[in-house]
């Protein structure tokens, strides 16, 4: 209903127009994405030059890379928790100076140290961020269209992931590679003034009630489950939920999965679809156009009818996965099953993100601990794969061995979807 009495479909088109424009906060948030997302994934094309430019090996190098990778892990937890009793507006503003902070120690780096020092810090932003800038993001829309927002708001993480490796290549290849970092810390400055100006303040607050029994309202496929714990006894409280854990399981086997399959896809184009290393750059601008789509279509088909769209996108990747290894020969079934893989990949990010916060009853812990399930799955999924061609089984060996690990997130999205219609679902 509206402020006048009229219901929404009695609304004339201009006034549901207005009611479903995306708040201008979103855009910040998204940008925001955008800038991490750029950091996490420019390295991979200015290694070369990095290791070259400090002397040091390919594998000293990579470094920058997993120690990234470990520090978001660490910090989704460890800033989340630390953070829980301040106002969500303030600590995403903190989080985006850290990460400021983090790529210009990298632009400006006179050592390698400086420079691992400058990734770390940058990357522990990175958890935090998606996790409360989710609760954010859903708080700014109507509830039916929670899962849209946070889409809109990993749209930028997305866009990053299809710019993110080429837009590092070119602008190190024409300009050195610090010049890369200094444009990722003036994007970075431009999401914080976003972020600053144009969230609302209380943003995702709301007046904190005890997290007890008989506080929790039930769950609705339209609404949060509770108001949101603040206090940080209250958010570990969220984790004796079995619902919290299933979604977190089904998040690092599902993003496990396909990540395990990912780590070694230049290989798997170039040994077995007899590509060229030249064109293994555009083939995983392929794969980032899949998981732009599949953000949007993950987010729309969440707000619909979550557990089944959960269920359909992780069945979609792994027949996706099981496909791409029989096909894997042939170019033309390639690049269509990367751009399958990354669109059915990601289209369970805005729902997994939802269910878990829900289950958690908005506790900034349990969105920051969905994105690190997230990593320790890319971290099991890869070692796996690696396992696999170690063995000797080929380079479409982590491609069966990650639908293997998504086949389980599957069971595990429908045991949750199953508990949740019984009386005791959130027990």
């Amino acid at each position: 209903m509206t402020e006048f009495g009229l219901r929404d479909t009695e609304l004339p088109p201009r006034g549901r127009q207005e009611r479903q424009r995306t708040p201008t906060g979103l855009v910040a948030l998204a940008l925001g994405g955008f800038g991490i997302g750029l950091t996490e994934f420019l390295i991979a094309g200015l290694l070369p030059q990095v290791a070259s430019s400090f002397s040091v090996s390919e594998a000293a190098a990579g470094r920058l890379i997993s120690g990234y990778a470990l520090s978001v892990a660490v910090g989704a937890i460890a800033l989340t928790a630390a953070t829980a009793r301040l106002p969500r507006k303030g600590v995403l503003v903190g989080l985006v100076a850290l990460f400021v902070l983090g790529n210009l120690l990298s632009a400006v780096a006179p050592s390698y140290r400086v420079m691992l020092l400058g990734r770390i810090v940058a990357a522990l932003c990175h958890g935090s961020f998606f996790g409360i800038g989710s609760l954010v993001a859903r708080s700014l829309v109507a509830p039916e269209r929670k899962s849209r927002a946070v889409a809109v708001m990993f749209a930028g993480l997305t866009v990053a992931n299809v710019l993110g490796v080429p837009f590092g290549a070119l602008v190190g290849e024409r300009w050195g590679w610090r010049a890369a970092f200094w444009a990722v810390t003036g994007i970075g400055v431009l999401a914080l003034a976003g972020i600053a100006t144009l969230v609302p303040q209380g943003a995702g607050q709301t007046r904190q009630l005890p997290l007890t029994k008989s506080r929790q309202l039930p769950l609705t496929k339209s609404s949060s489950a509770s108001v949101p714990p603040v206090a940080l006894r209250d958010q570990f409280r969220a984790f004796r939920s079995w619902q919290v854990w299933l979604t977190l399981t089904a998040t690092a086997l599902g993003y496990g999965g396909m990540f395990g399959a990912f780590s070694y896809i230049a290989y798997t184009f170039t040994d077995v679809g007899g590509f060229s290393p030249s064109d293994v750059a555009w083939l995983l601008m392929v794969y980032g156009v899949g998981l732009v789509v599949g953000n949007v279509i993950g987010g729309r088909a969440a707000d619909h009818d979550r557990d089944p769209a959960l269920i359909l996108a992780l069945l979609g990747l792994t027949v996706t996965l099981v496909l791409f290894g029989l096909l894997a020969a042939s170019a033309t079934a390639s690049v269509i099953l990367v751009f399958l893989m990354g669109l059915f990949g990601f289209a369970a990010v805005p729902g997994m993100t939802t269910r878990v916060t829900d289950h958690a009853h908005g506790a900034a812990l349990g969105a920051s601990a969905n994105v690190s399930a997230s990593n320790v799955g890319n971290a099991l999924g890869a070692w796996l794969g690696g396992l696999a061609i170690t063995a000797g089984l080929g380079y479409r060996a982590p491609l069966y061995v990650g639908a293997g690990i998504v086949s389980i997130s599957v069971v595990v999205m429908g045991l949750a979807a199953s508990l949740e219609r019984s009386p005791a679902a959130d027990s």
